[in-house]
């Protein structure tokens, strides 16, 4: 599940992310947990071939909260709060023992704000959140961790490898998921819409993540893609058991790979989605895409 939530205009706006592995953008490399991705081959295609790379690569970067970098002016840009491995439920991901939940993501958002009220007091702060730009992606670990596979698995639905090491056969992606989806994603198209109309005005958007995700699936070639079943990094059946690690399969053809590890599409394929998330048509977006309601914004 993915939702945008677009507040009034403004020039320029604070972004903040929550949710899960899907946008963790480094909170779990300062946890205790086996839920992070600071090891190599992660990194691989930065400068400096490290997996903490990122964050060197410019100070635009939005950091995550616990970076000890998220200091200062950087506040005012926003934070990452998300946190791989949790769901919308808190015992999602209990495995992993030690990740932010969602409550705790919301309470970090909180002490966020009091950090920044000490830079610009509480009145500033109170209008650097309102007109902000936020992400939430989460809820595909709750239908795959809690309904559809053994305790110590991480999967997000939709991503195929790893149901297909698990579940799939002949090669094809398990049916019980997929209906999961349909049910779903058609309640959270309709809960967007009350939340609008309750509101007066679209300042909530919803991303059908999955719907982009089946066009690599079912047509990889016109996309540019050689391989949608296998991962690039990992091991057994489709690379799709386990962890990717140091010790894992690696292709060398990487943005010919629709996923990156048996859980999560590699970079190319984000890059896709976002630019749908910006461009996409009501096929993907609703009610509208995120370029087209910031324009409107701009008008009003």
């Amino acid at each position: 599940m993915t939702i945008v939530i677009l507040s009034p205009r403004v020039e320029a706006r604070a972004f903040f992310v929550f949710g899960d592995s899907l946008v963790d953008h480094g909170n779990n490399n300062y946890l205790v947990t086996t839920a992070r991705a600071d090891t190599p081959p992660y990194g691989i295609d930065f400068p400096t071939h490290l997996p903490t790379a990122g964050q060197a690569l410019g100070s635009e970067l939005l950091l995550p909260y616990l970076s000890p970098e998220l200091t200062g002016k950087k506040l005012l840009v926003g934070a990452n709060f998300a946190s791989a491995g949790i769901g919308i439920l808190n015992d999602t991901g209990i495995q992993f023992v030690n990740i932010l939940r969602m409550f705790q993501q919301f309470e970090f958002f909180q002490e966020y704000q009091q950090r920044v009220a000490v830079h610009i007091g509480a009145e500033q702060t109170k209008k650097l959140v309102n007109e902000a730009l936020v992400l939430i992606t989460v809820g595909g670990n709750d239908f795959v961790n809690n309904y559809f596979l053994v305790p110590n698995s991480l999967r997000s639905i939709g991503l195929c490898p790893a149901e297909l090491a698990l579940r799939g056969e002949n090669g094809q992606c398990s049916d019980e998921l997929q209906q999961a989806a349909n049910l779903y994603n058609p309640q959270l198209t309709e809960m967007i819409k009350e939340l609008n109309n309750q509101y007066g005005s679209d300042i909530f958007i919803a991303a059908n993540t999955g719907r982009m995700n089946a066009d690599f699936l079912s047509n990889p070639q016109a996309f540019g893609f050689t391989n949608s079943k296998e991962a690039c990094c990992g091991q057994g059946p489709y690379n799709g058991l386990g962890l990717c690690t140091s010790l894992s399969n690696l292709c060398s053809n990487r943005d010919e790979y629709v996923f990156w590890d048996p859980f999560h599409p590699s970079e190319r394929v984000n890059g896709y989605l976002a630019q749908q998330i910006l461009n996409g048509s009501t096929q993907y977006m609703n009610p509208m895409n995120l370029s087209t309601i910031l324009a409107l914004d701009s008008k009003t």
